[in-house]
């Protein structure tokens, strides 16, 4: 009885000390479509949690995107969202498709600071009309066909707010001869290709095969946008600042700037607050998992990963943040 005795509070012992990695979670993170970049994003997740907690699973769950994943969160539907900060802020002042504000978003880590809109112009057009900068569309009046994301994406969204922040909305274009057409990033390369688009404007990663279409068949251009169009946009949006780098296309030798998207882990306020704070240590000390899951994630470290400034870091993030001194 004795030895029996000795044992068990041995056991008990043990139970009690275990460390935090002998936990294990069971996820869901709700993201977008099958196959793309998001989908590649929930494998890096999973990886990299596992790597913390062995056994853990992260379920990638398709959804409509960013802003249905708002809905997902509120409805307890999903554990974890992948969101745009354009689209956290959307519905931080609740705006449409949203009734009213929704202030219990927080955030874990941001993913990506690097889909910039990329204004892109046939060069021949460009010419004939005198546009060499984003805000020459409007200064001259240019009768332009433009390609922006198609309706309810966040890319369309910021594509409208640009237009407008240099004089040039749906109606002024077409006042000047031009329109705007809503089409997604594969049928904007068509549209350059058979020419019957002036322009595309949209959120997609540098060097995104929809722009390398088009510089296939056609002498493409891309526009600056001025610092003055980057602040108006950016206070709209949520958007951020961003420099295409020089090179970056044969065609594009010099830096360009405009603005950005970028995409964060967004869980709600009531989460654990230890849990958040395991997630987010597991992520940010096995970041290189989520890194590597794609070469357009190859930028990715714990500095980015700390700077979505949209809404706040869950309290257990922050933590986590404090202590490893990126906050």
């Amino acid at each position: 009885m004795r030895k029996f005795a000795i044992a068990a509070a041995v056991a008990a012992c043990g139970l009690v000390a275990q460390p935090a990695s002998a936990d294990t979670y069971n996820l869901t993170v709700a993201g977008a479509s099958p196959g793309g970049l998001w989908s590649l994003l929930g494998a890096g997740l999973d990886a990299a949690i596992k790597a913390a907690y062995p056994g853990s699973t992260v379920t990638y769950q398709t959804s409509g995107g960013g802003l249905a994943n708002v809905a997902v969160l509120q409805r307890s539907d999903a554990d974890m969202g992948i969101i745009h900060d354009a689209e956290l802020l959307v519905a931080k002042k609740g705006e449409e498709p949203f009734g009213a504000p929704i202030e219990n978003l927080r955030v874990l880590t941001y993913l990506y600071t690097w889909a910039p809109m990329q204004p892109v112009i046939n060069a021949d057009f460009a010419a004939e009309h005198g546009i060499e900068t984003f805000a020459d569309l409007a200064a001259e009046q240019a009768p332009v066909r433009i390609a922006i994301n198609k309706r309810g994406n966040i890319a369309s969204e910021v594509a409208l707010a640009m237009l407008k922040a240099i004089g040039a909305d749906p109606d002024a274009i077409e006042s000047w001869g031009g329109d705007v057409i809503y089409a997604a990033s594969g049928e904007q390369a068509t549209l350059m290709q058979d020419r019957r688009v002036d322009m595309t404007l949209n959120s997609i990663f540098v060097r995104h095969r929809s722009i390398m279409q088009q510089a296939d068949s056609v002498e493409v251009r891309l526009l600056p946008v001025s610092a003055e169009t980057q602040a108006a946009v950016n206070e709209a949006t949520g958007t951020s600042d961003f420099v295409i780098p020089g090179g970056s296309y044969e065609w594009a030798p010099d830096d360009i700037p405009t603005v950005t998207l970028g995409a964060a882990l967004v869980v709600r306020e009531d989460m654990d607050e230890q849990t958040a704070y395991n997630l987010t240590k597991a992520l940010f000390e096995n970041h290189e998992k989520i890194a590597g899951v794609h070469k357009a994630m190859n930028a990715l470290t714990p500095a980015i990963m700390a700077a979505q400034k949209v809404v706040p870091y869950h309290a257990g993030a922050q933590r986590y943040l404090s202590e490893a001194g990126l906050m």
